[in-house]
């Protein structure tokens, strides 16, 4: 079942057209935002925290399944308790004529959870969660190191993984903006530093005028 919303109303903020023809709109932004806290919630329960009808509420999710903006869902591991207590990130300096002999050998170590290509001094970081230190010192030095593609390496280990969100939206940054302040008004006026507070300086209207007196 598919969805194609109308044209954005004025002041939504949509982002534009996503995949082959889904336009994600307020509401798909709010399914979105409830799934990210909870994916196992009913359609029921989508539709009362979303503030939409059930029917509605089942055609918009099973419109973002169709058109890929839902890619799967899937469990959460903490991978302390799985027996993975330690995180470490590899950037490798990828000989450019081997990138595809470094992608296909990568794609058999499962121990690798996540690689992206990257910009500066390296060409790519690969994320890889072990059980102990000799098990990344020897992932790196036995099996990394005996890719032909694979030039140079460097290791940092991950201490505390501060923040970790299963997803971003466009409008997380739109929603949390802190609100504009009003304009600060135009100071008081301030009597002369010279004449105490509470006390009047009388001065001659003569003082400074002698111009204007006229010769009798």
């Amino acid at each position: 079942m598919t969805e194609m919303s109308g044209p954005p109303s004025s002041g939504t903020g949509v982002p534009g057209r996503i995949g082959i023809g889904l336009q994600l709109d307020a509401v798909h932004m709010k399914i979105l935002e409830v799934l990210r806290e909870n994916g196992r919630i009913s359609v029921a329960a989508l539709a009362e925290r979303v503030g939409i009808s059930r029917a509605s509420a089942y055609t918009r999710f099973e419109a973002l399944r169709a058109d890929g903006v839902i890619k799967r869902f899937t469990a959460e591991v903490d991978h302390v308790r799985a027996g993975l207590g330690i995180t470490a990130l590899v950037f490798v300096t990828v000989r450019q004529q081997m990138w595809k002999q470094f992608r296909a050998q990568l794609a058999q170590m499962p121990e690798v959870e996540y690689c992206a290509i990257t910009t500066g001094q390296h060409d790519a970081m690969i994320q890889v969660r072990m059980p102990d230190v000799a098990s990344v010192h020897a992932l790196v030095t036995e099996r990394l190191a005996s890719i032909p593609a694979v030039k140079a390496t460097e290791t940092v280990f991950i201490l505390d993984e501060v923040l970790k969100r299963p997803y971003v939206l466009p409008s997380d940054g739109r929603s949390r903006q802190a609100p504009r302040r009003p304009p600060a008004a135009d100071p008081a006026p301030q009597p002369p530093s010279n004449v105490p507070l509470g006390k009047m300086r009388f001065v001659g209207a003569a003082e400074g005028r002698a111009h204007l007196h006229k010769d009798t």
